[in-house]
């Protein structure tokens, strides 16, 4: 829990911070409001503002330490329970978070902090839901996708095209799924697979959908070596074997061959790689706030109560570029001092910062709140 001090301090910074912030929000008379402290993100909801102006007003007078609003619009959004505030629709949210990734550098920081490879692991997963299958596969335009950074370790992706709007839950639960390749058939990209004797053919590079992107992974992990080979689930041994033998085997899938090299129990085998190849792609995302067209997301342009950090809308374009250690910084005047636990060096507006350990330090504030907030750091007595 923090500290009284900590939070006076924090709550004054975000304050003023929100009298002058730009909040990109559309239809605020129909969207549901909730606002958290800084222990639980969502500790109040149901709220209701006639304009962004009074929404506003209220986050001055007394600042969260989150806020968030429904990706849903309502005829009563303050109402209760959720059946009678009418729904109206709602744009299709995708929620993705390092924390998820499972990645190696969080067996020694935690998943509680984040790190440069949890910034760079999260951004590509964001590229990849897009570019792989939010643009090819459903057809939306990059034009109806809009990312935005958490604030914390990772982006929110919002698809506002007027074809999602009225989908129910379980038509979004279809799409998470279909994005996080659950229930897939291998037969249906292998027609041949359970027919001994019978040549095996499979999927090609330029194929729709999770066949093309089971040729396009072979070929690349072939091209990168045994480690990409057995992120894919492949054992050892038979990735060496698939190694040694790239060449043959890239050239049977780009032809649809995929029988130039003996593979015992070829189903299971196939059927393996496709499912650890789902989990690299599609681990991330949060599928329950895709799926649940009552959830509360965090509101572009805010604060984030667990880093001073600005939830920040970043385009495709700018996404490669964009470095949240730097670009959603928001408290760029002042120092602070503070006493500082076990914190491992980081790096925030282009300087690196600790390692630390027990000690008094004096920091940008920016810095400073972002290790209070972290609960890794106190305010120097």
């Amino acid at each position: 829990m923090l500290d009284d001090k900590v939070v006076k301090i924090a709550t004054g910074l975000f304050g003023h911070y929100y009298e002058k912030a730009d909040l990109p929000i559309s239809n605020v008379s129909e969207r549901e409001f909730g606002f958290g402290t800084f222990e639980k993100k969502i500790a109040f909801r149901h709220y209701s503002f006639k304009s962004l102006d009074l929404l506003k007003k209220h986050m001055v007078k007394e600042p969260p330490a989150f806020v968030h609003y429904s990706s849903s619009l309502y005829s009563y959004p303050d109402a209760r329970p959720m059946e009678k505030k009418m729904w109206k629709g709602s744009s299709l949210i995708f929620d993705l978070d390092a924390s998820d990734l499972h990645l190696k550098c969080q067996t020694i920081h935690g998943r509680g902090w984040v790190c440069q490879n949890c910034l760079d692991s999260v951004k590509a997963e964001v590229i990849k839901l897009v570019e792989d299958f939010l643009v090819p596969d459903f057809g939306f335009s990059k034009e109806e996708i809009r990312i935005n950074f958490s604030g914390n370790r990772g982006y929110h992706v919002n698809v506002s095209s007027k074809d999602v709007f009225m989908l129910d839950s379980p038509s979004r639960k279809a799409i998470s799924d279909y994005i996080s390749g659950l229930n897939m058939n291998i037969e249906s990209f292998f027609p041949m697979i359970g027919q001994r004797g019978m040549r095996l053919t499979g999927p090609k590079e330029s194929d729709y959908g999770w066949g093309g992107r089971l040729a396009r992974s072979m070929v690349s992990a072939l091209e990168r070596g045994t480690d990409s080979l057995a992120a894919l689930g492949i054992e050892p041994a038979m990735a060496r074997k698939l190694y040694a033998n790239k060449a043959i085997i890239t050239s049977g899938i780009r032809s649809g061959n995929w029988d130039m090299v003996k593979i015992p129990k070829k189903a299971e085998f196939w059927s393996n790689v496709m499912k650890n190849m789902a989990i690299a792609q599609s681990d991330s995302i949060d599928r329950n706030v895709t799926n649940d067209i009552y959830h509360l997301i965090r509101i572009p342009g805010t604060l984030h109560g667990e880093t001073g950090l600005v939830g920040k809308i970043v385009s495709m374009s700018q996404l490669d570029g964009f470095d949240p250690m730097k670009d959603a910084i928001v408290f760029r005047q002042g120092v602070m001092k503070i006493r500082t636990e076990k914190v491992p060096s980081f790096v925030m507006h282009g300087e690196e910062y600790g390692p630390y350990e027990n000690q008094e330090v004096e920091l940008p504030v920016y810095a400073a709140l972002y290790l209070l907030l972290k609960k890794v750091a106190h305010t120097s007595e």
